[in-house]
């Protein structure tokens, strides 16, 4: 691998909210630290078909995966399993729909809950939850501080080169309060204060970071459609790619090409988006 990256996916997080409420990401913006730009989601922007999308550079009407009821393994080239070929070590930290879309499906609690597989499957090393029972009244998701901590602890005890974590909190608090409200407020302040001492422990590590969302959602707590507002998120980057300027707008399915890129592994000729980062 040329360089190393993490991917980190905040779900379900609005571009305003972003911009507003994260104030350790866009205190790094204003020192110059990172770079922030507006992203846009596939269609429809639901979290299935936009994980998806993220990982294989293609829309929902080419990987198939149409709503969060169509999961089964994904037959696109995708991020893990290009960087794997490529004799690099991935790791995942997230919702069981990733295991299933990129490593096996269907997902086994006992199975596939933690592994640890070099050379078995696209994902070296994986760390998932199902949030089974999930609603509006339990959100069933795990602490955000968790994850970041179980992350680096797969940098740090298996030298992975690239890196990708999901959690669904903001989104599963969006669905239950709506966006114009003092606990969401309060929930994206808590997750930049929860993911900000981990980014400059990342970057000491040498790694690259992108943190971004899959999709945004509106004020009611709805995604899926056309809106900007379930589709517009924000992407920062800390590392030193060119990249455009701040004004563009970047298509979701150019991420997976352009992480590539940037670890030196070969585009596969499904992934048609260009690359952002230089």
């Amino acid at each position: 691998m040329d360089r190393k990256l993490l991917l980190i996916i905040l779900d379900g997080v609005p571009y305003a909210n972003w911009r507003r409420y994260f104030g350790n990401l866009e205190g790094w913006v204003a020192s110059g630290t990172a770079r922030v730009w507006k992203a846009r989601s596939v269609l429809p922007s639901t979290s299935a078909s936009c994980y998806a999308s993220i990982h294989t550079g293609v829309s929902p009407q080419v990987h198939r995966v149409t709503s969060n009821e169509t999961i089964f393994r994904v037959a696109e080239p995708d991020i893990f399993s290009e960087v794997t070929a490529a004799g690099g070590l991935t790791g995942a930290v997230a919702h069981s729909f990733w295991s299933a879309f990129f490593n096996r499906h269907p997902f086994d609690l006992v199975r596939d809950i933690e592994y640890d597989e070099p050379g078995a499957g696209p994902i070296s090393h994986g760390r998932f939850h199902t949030m089974t029972g999930y609603g509006h009244d339990n959100q069933m998701t795990p602490c955000d501080v968790d994850l970041f901590a179980t992350l680096t602890r797969l940098c740090m005890r298996r030298g992975i080169d690239y890196g990708m974590l999901h959690t669904c909190t903001l989104d599963s608090m969006g669905h239950r309060f709506g966006h114009d409200c003092i606990q969401m407020d309060k929930a994206c302040c808590a997750a930049d204060a929860m993911l900000a001492p981990f980014i400059p422990e990342w970057r000491a590590a040498g790694y690259e970071v992108i943190v971004t969302a899959d999709h945004g959602q509106s004020l009611r707590g709805h995604h899926g459609g056309a809106g900007a507002d379930q589709r517009d998120v924000a992407l920062y980057y800390f590392g030193d790619a060119d990249g455009p300027d701040e004004g563009v707008v970047l298509d979701q399915l150019a991420l997976a090409p352009t992480i590539l890129g940037r670890l030196g592994v070969a585009v596969p000729a499904t992934m048609q988006a260009a690359p952002f980062l230089r």
